[in-house]
């Protein structure tokens, strides 16, 4: 499967802004983003420049995508299937991603970041509905029951985790039982329920053209 290997805080200043795609790293001091907050390579800091609408619209196309960790021709199907379906199709999108198998993981508590659900996910860790998935791009639906598989080692790692992510934002549209390590999807998230500053309009645009 093909998947993007690139120094997760490259794609960060490269991108402009910080994606968090190294989990609690990414709130401390370590952070390479806050460090250096200009793009990688020689005379960086020489070359941001004031960016055309071709360049606002195609950054933040990079930014989502790359901060729900899916690869180019993967996010053109979401958009084209966002299309399709009725309603905005910038919010269709962004449902689209966050109910992905990963991001659930993720959105849980059950994950430091996404990339790390996403192996999480590949190692089988879960099920969904009483059924092993291993495949990050599942597509949850309303009303399913996300567990971890019984082992002592896995439960270990998302205990760990979870007492890593205590801090992190509560997802209304999940229901977590921390002490089973249950998740349920309650609901589809609306656009108000995604609360990363994502201007969906501008990827529309590009797509539109």
């Amino acid at each position: 499967m093909a998947r993007n290997i690139s120094p997760r805080c490259k794609i960060c200043r490269r991108t402009g802004d910080k994606l968090f795609l190294k989990g609690n790293r990414c709130a401390s001091d370590k952070c390479a983003f806050e460090k250096r907050p200009f793009p990688p390579g020689q005379k960086s800091k020489m070359r941001r420049s004031k960016l055309s609408n071709y360049g606002i619209q195609l950054r933040e196309k990079q930014r989502v995508r790359k901060s729900y960790g899916i690869l180019e021709k993967q996010f053109k199907l979401y958009f084209k299937k966002a299309e399709q379906k009725k309603g905005v199709t910038g919010t269709n999108l962004l449902r689209l991603l966050e109910l992905r198998l990963d991001n659930i993981i993720f959105r849980l508590g059950f994950a430091l970041s996404r990339n790390n659900a996403r192996q999480l996910v590949r190692h089988s860790f879960f099920s969904v509905n009483g059924k092993k998935v291993n495949i990050p791009s599942y597509l949850v639906k309303e009303g399913d029951v996300i567990e971890i598989r019984n082992n002592e080692k896995r439960e270990k790692v998302i205990k760990d985790n979870i007492e890593l992510t205590q801090s992190r934002e509560n997802v209304e549209w999940l229901e977590v039982d921390e002490k089973i390590l249950k998740g349920i999807v309650k609901r589809v998230p609306e656009r108000e329920d995604i609360s990363e500053a994502i201007q969906e309009h501008f990827i529309i645009e590009l797509y539109s053209k």
